[in-house]
């Protein structure tokens, strides 16, 4: 009885009685949809598993499941309106609605290339896409508001409102400079993000393509070099993508191929640099003075 009644408790307290049951809702359906969408896609693409339905050779006409993805998000959010929190039609229409976004978050990286990249390298965008939704969510759910404004007094309010415009523009500069954990942080507690304000951004961010790059290769050079294959995150992050996407599949374009080498053998030659520098810069430190 007493483990039966904990779930019970649990839900009372923390979902339903803050009001957060419509979030969590559309969060589990999410990564629930997800979840079972991208491993039925790998099952299908596996030689193991012949009896599963839903392999697909692309080409012509086919009705990629983001489709089936907005239309749900259509129907739930819609639904949810219409009824203006109606039990149990709420939470139906809150599952609905998260079932949608986590079928057409699966297939992100067709959103940006449009065309088919969902066993492709471009397309690990989908499952990154997905890790930051949920991130959002996760604090949404916890109850985290960086949009809130409080104050008792006009200068309190202008206080509050300046807080929150600076902690959205620290949040805004993160996430485009590719620091999502700074970015997530910076919601909760704004500091955390200033470290990311003064340190370089990913080299394939937004913020490297709008201020590096031509503009200035070596501030690119630096950040190709200080975030490449070599790092531990990065080969950590890597591993999750492929357990989660499966592995890349090879271009059939000639061009695409000679490209894919092309990156990978700059990748390789960037993290020979980085070792000989990190061992010549270990010489001159323990060389006799």
């Amino acid at each position: 009885m007493l483990l039966a009644a904990f779930p019970a408790d649990l839900w009372r307290d923390y979902v339903v009685e803050p009001g957060r049951q419509g979030i969590f809702l559309v969060l589990a359906a999410f990564l629930g949809s997800f979840l079972f969408i991208r491993t039925s896609a790998r099952m299908a693409r596996s030689d193991r598993f012949p009896w599963w339905p839903g392999s697909v050779i692309t080409g012509g006409v086919h009705l990629h499941h983001l489709v089936w993805g907005i239309v749900l998000m259509m129907a739930g959010g819609s639904v949810g309106f219409a009824l203006n929190g109606q039990q149990p039609w709420f939470e139906v229409s809150a599952v609905v609605f998260g079932i949608g976004v986590g079928l057409a978050f699966d297939e992100f990286a067709l959103w940006v290339h449009l065309r088919d990249v969902y066993w492709a390298r471009e397309g690990r965008t989908s499952i990154d896409a997905v890790a930051v939704t949920a991130a959002f969510m996760g604090l949404v759910f916890l109850g985290i508001n960086p949009l809130q404004v409080t104050g008792d007094d006009v200068l309190a309010t202008l206080v509050s409102l300046g807080y929150t415009i600076g902690a959205l523009i620290v949040t805004g500069i993160c996430f485009a400079k590719s620091r999502f954990f700074h970015g997530f942080g910076a919601l909760v507690f704004p500091p955390i993000g200033l470290w990311a304000l003064v340190r370089l951004g990913k080299p394939s961010s937004p913020w490297a393509h709008w201020r590096y790059g031509e503009r200035d290769p070596e501030r690119q050079r630096r950040a190709e070099a200080r975030f490449g294959p070599h790092r531990r995150v990065t080969r950590i992050v890597e591993q999750l993508r492929v357990a989660v996407g499966g592995f890349p599949a090879e271009p059939h374009d000639p061009r695409e191929r000679e490209a894919a080498a092309a990156l990978e053998a700059a990748h390789e030659l960037q993290a020979r640099a980085h070792a000989e520098a990190e061992a010549e810069a270990h010489r001159q430190r323990h060389a006799p003075h």
